[in-house]
């Protein structure tokens, strides 16, 4: 599979990744950290290890400002697009794979997430979510539509 950036961040600039905007609790970069977090905690339950569950949320999230400077929002973007590399590769896995029970560490992880098709369907829900708000943020900043066009109205 070839490395690309997905569109969503594609083309943001750090100073606006990196900026708070009124009514929204994150910024862009944080979202995308943010989505980097819970992709690699689940990468590793599916892998069998046992990661850490936040007591909080906000422990998934870096603080303000965030990304830090260009070079920090560069890896920040590349690792995303590896992760999204590592689920999609997944996804191709056969119909007895996809049953797998994933082991909880936690209990919500039982509820939403047990087996690895159910991983999943909720990592494309959780990033479809924030996918959604980094359009809106970048719509907000006038930085939309992304290099590869997208929707203005």
């Amino acid at each position: 599979m070839v490395f690309r950036i997905p569109s969503c961040v594609e083309g943001v600039p750090f100073e606006v990744a990196a900026r708070q905007i009124d009514g929204f609790p994150h910024s862009i970069g944080q979202l995308v950290s943010h989505m980097n977090y819970w992709m690699d905690y689940e990468l590793r339950r599916i892998r069998g290890g046992k990661p850490k569950y936040p007591e909080h949320n906000s422990e998934s999230f870096p603080p303000a400002p965030s990304p830090a400077d260009a070079e920090d929002w560069d890896i920040l973007k590349k690792c995303f697009a590896t992760l999204l590399q590592e689920f999609a590769a997944l996804a191709n896995s056969s119909a007895q794979e996809m049953r797998q029970q994933i082991e909880s560490v936690h209990p919500g992880d039982r509820k939403i997430a047990g087996t690895l098709e159910a991983v999943l369907w909720q990592m494309v829900a959780h990033n479809s979510y924030h996918t959604g708000q980094i359009a809106m943020m970048r719509r907000s900043l006038r930085a939309w539509p992304p290099l590869d066009g997208g929707d203005t109205w």
